[in-house]
């Protein structure tokens, strides 16, 4: 139980704005062999995906302080990931799983208003889809 909840906690931060990565502990779980491969994806994935809604929320409600002088992103940054998410729209959320550009994505999403269960939906899918191909690329390795 306490492997799951460290994968569990693993990917959650993996999703955030922090440098962590949730890719290796998964790996070790899966050759330790301890636990079904389908339940360390799902705890992986939802880890990932709730960091990932944290992301959103945070953007949701960061947007508003967009005018202060504090706020990280000028209003020239901010239009131009509006634009961009404009043209891509919620599909630019197949590359949340991506490194480095996935949890911003994230973060744009939910101060750009995308529907909540949209993002749910596109998130999971393409989060889950990384630790599938993951998990099985280490179990033919291996």
């Amino acid at each position: 139980m306490i492997a799951l909840a460290g994968l569990f906690l693993a990917a959650f931060a993996a999703a955030t704005l922090m440098p962590t990565q949730s890719e290796a502990v998964l790996v070790a779980l899966i050759l330790s062999a301890n636990h079904p491969v389908w339940l360390l994806m799902a705890v992986a994935t939802c880890g990932n995906v709730l960091g990932s809604a944290v992301n959103w929320a945070m953007g949701r409600f960061l947007i508003r302080f967009a005018d202060r002088r504090w706020f990280p992103s000028s209003k020239a940054q901010l239009d131009n990931a509006a634009s961009w998410y404009a043209r891509w729209g919620h599909w630019s959320l197949l590359a949340s799983w991506v490194p480095v550009i996935g949890d911003p994505l994230t973060l744009v999403a939910g101060g750009l208003r995308e529907r909540f269960w949209r993002f749910v939906l596109i998130v999971t899918f393409a989060k889950g889809g990384r630790y599938l191909v993951l998990a099985s690329v280490t179990m033919a390795v291996t």
